[in-house]
């Protein structure tokens, strides 16, 4: 699942005088930073490829992401709409509109179910189809672990695993490294392992609501592997791809 996705959160400033002892002058106190978060985000990228699950399906990509989280239900609801247009080698563009509930904290996981529906306005083959996903998370205390399961409907089972680890540049700066395997079951017709990726990233955060993150990806898949034996047949397609972009997201 897409899952769009990086927030940060609208602060004011605030200013404190102390009046101090008689006689002398009131002593300032520092600004204190304070950001709420309001919950919703809206975030553009671009993409020097567009990867879908582990299939390159675009070049030269440009996106953008709305989406708002209630979190005064039962369990926090995220609702979203992604839209991505796919400059080359032909044009693509994809519609997704997307929901998510975070269930909680199982046995020390972290547990959500969602739905996302995909659109193709230019493609003349798919025109859309649904999705349902499940995924789960926990740190493992030296790195974070991911994982998700997919049902696209009428296609079939899509499952990733990986790790990642964050390390503190500086205040504002983080380099994200991390790591997966993919499976596909009938997703995208036969079933094998389907690719692999490695990926860096450094979120860059300009405000306390705003955050820049460029990226690089290594999409790898072997021969015999799905993406390695379905790419070709997509026009652009391929799956040993290196790849990047930048994307910018801010909250309100």
């Amino acid at each position: 699942m897409k899952k769009a996705i990086l927030v940060a959160v609208i602060g004011a400033m605030t200013l404190s005088v102390n009046a101090g002892d008689w006689g002398k002058a009131p002593v300032a106190k520092a600004p204190i930073e304070e950001c709420y978060d309001l919950g919703g985000s809206i975030s553009v990228g671009y993409d020097t490829d567009y990867v879908f699950y582990g299939v390159r399906l675009a070049r030269d990509s440009v996106w953008g992401d709305v989406n708002y989280t209630f979190d005064s239900l039962a369990v926090p609801i995220n609702i979203g709409v992604w839209y991505l247009n796919g400059i080359a080698p032909a044009n693509y563009d994809e519609l997704d509109i997307y929901a998510s509930a975070d269930l909680g904290t199982f046995a020390g996981f972290d547990v959500s179910i969602g739905y996302v529906h995909y659109f193709f306005p230019e493609s003349a083959g798919v025109n859309s189809y649904g999705e349902i996903g499940l995924d789960v998370s926990r740190s493992l205390g030296f790195v974070d672990l991911a994982a998700e399961t997919n049902y696209g409907i009428d296609f079939g089972w899509y499952h990733q695993v990986g790790i990642e680890k964050s390390f503190g540049i500086t205040d504002a700066i983080s380099l994200v490294v991390g790591t997966g395997v993919s499976y596909s079951d009938n997703y995208f017709g036969p079933s094998d392992w389907n690719h692999y990726y490695v990926t860096a990233s450094l979120p860059i955060e300009l405000n306390c609501r705003t955050t820049l993150t460029p990226y690089i990806t290594y999409n790898g898949a072997p021969n015999g592997w799905v993406a390695n034996d379905i790419g070709p047949q997509i026009p652009g397609g391929g799956a040993d791809i290196l790849y990047g972009g930048i994307s910018l997201s801010v909250s309100f």
